[in-house]
């Protein structure tokens, strides 16, 4: 009989403390990532709100432009933004552009206002808290902004002033 070649083998794994400091690090990542996670989507529903406001105010501005400087009517601001328009903002019924319905469209269509108690409202009005509008507009100078009222987004600041 030979000599018998006994090796040790080692099977190196973690220690308990290396777990637990594991476990601790995945707890402060949960911790500081959840609460950002759950307020993505009344994030996103203010970008989107600050997102619409560029698009509607870009459209009232470029017709304003090619109209002499007058801004869409009150009344007639959701065919005039999304329709063919003569010189003197009246939209043509062929929904097409022909002489003299050269200018527009400004928008594809109004977009919906994302948040607040009137959320998914694309209609226009003159004052805040009417009902069934999703925006408060001003036809002499073009000012548009959400109809929310005294609504805030989550850092206090009211929908209406963005």
């Amino acid at each position: 009989m030979g000599p018998v070649n006994h090796q040790r083998t080692s099977t190196r794994g973690f220690s308990l403390i290396e777990l637990v400091i594991v476990v601790v690090i995945i707890g402060i990542i949960g911790a500081i990532a959840i609460p950002r996670m759950s307020r993505g989507a009344a994030g996103a529903s203010e970008s989107a709100l600050v997102g619409n406001l560029s698009v509607l105010r870009n459209a009232l501005d470029l017709y304003a432009t090619e109209h002499d400087g007058d801004f869409p009517t009150l009344d007639d601001i959701a065919d005039q933004l999304t329709g063919f328009t003569d010189i003197q903002g009246n939209v043509n019924p062929d929904a097409e552009r022909a002489t003299p319905y050269i200018y527009g469209p400004y928008l594809r269509s109004v977009p919906p206002l994302p948040v607040g108690s009137n959320r998914g409202e694309t209609g226009f009005a003159a004052a805040q808290g009417t009902a069934d509008a999703g925006w408060i507009y001003d036809a002499d100078t073009g000012h548009i902004e959400p109809n929310t009222e005294d609504e805030t987004d989550g850092g206090g600041e009211l929908f209406r002033e963005y």
